[in-house]
């Protein structure tokens, strides 16, 4: 065989190797627990620097203050009866997820698995799952109902998509599946068809950590429009505060 021979076999070869694409190789993404863009673990307290007359006290009857009720729910808050819902043992009725993140109590944020944050409250000692699939999802309504997670991201703007992804993010939840309660203790009612939207965001501070945790509670049968309202925590050293309560219908 010449040596041209020879060379042009390896060219004709390294031709047809540049023409088969690369096997494609499987990778597992991250878990929601691994990709996490912050961490919300740990036990975090309420800051109440605002509504302090609906959140420390219960707020007496008819005071709907910032509520955009429609007339239907002024009637079911004009006739609220605390007595009455202890005795049907709806005691935790003001506990449900659209005013949960509202409750002057600590808050516990662990995961449990790679798929699914649970958070727990000391006062009223609810517990919601935050699942990052919703085929988890059982069918029934709860306090609580069932919740939908994802991490979201800063996005990276227009043009160049192999741009770094910017560092941090935040966690939003959706909510829904409800049983009807109180967004506030007083009797201010939302419906089972309520939709609740939550972004929980840490911001940095030189004293330590915030959780900001901005709710939106969609609710065409008892609400106008959407009642926002933005709360905010400060992360605990460890969980020797933690007192568990029960859920009461007048505190």
């Amino acid at each position: 065989m010449t040596i041209q021979f020879r060379l042009l076999t390896m060219a004709l070869a390294v031709i047809i190797a540049g023409t088969v694409a690369p096997a494609q190789t499987s990778q597992t993404p991250p878990t929601p627990k691994a990709s996490a863009p912050i961490d919300l673990t740990g036990v975090w307290v309420s800051l109440v620097t605002e509504d302090w007359r609906y959140r420390m006290v219960t707020p007496t009857k008819g005071d709907y203050y910032a509520v955009p009720m429609k007339p239907e729910a002024r009637l079911i808050a004009d006739s609220w009866n605390p007595k009455a819902d202890e005795v049907a043992g709806n005691q935790c009725k003001s506990y449900g997820a659209p005013a949960f993140m509202r409750l002057a109590a600590r808050f516990r944020f662990s995961w449990d698995g790679e798929k699914t944050l649970k958070v727990e409250s000391d006062a009223g000692m609810q517990i919601r799952l935050f699942n990052f699939e919703a085929s988890a999802l059982p069918g029934i309504r709860t306090w609580q109902g069932n919740t939908v997670v994802q991490w979201e991201r800063p996005s990276t703007g227009r043009g160049n998509t192999a741009i770094e992804q910017p560092s941090g993010g935040w966690l939003k939840a959706v909510t829904n599946n409800l049983k009807s309660g109180y967004l506030r203790k007083n009797g201010v009612p939302y419906s089972e068809g309520s939709v609740l939207t939550e972004y929980f965001d840490i911001a940095a501070r030189s004293t330590g950590p915030i959780l900001v945790v901005t709710a939106i509670v969609d609710d065409p049968t008892y609400l106008n429009q959407p009642f926002v309202v933005s709360s905010q925590f400060r992360k605990e050293g460890d969980g020797s505060k933690w007192d568990p309560t029960p859920c009461s219908t007048t505190w």
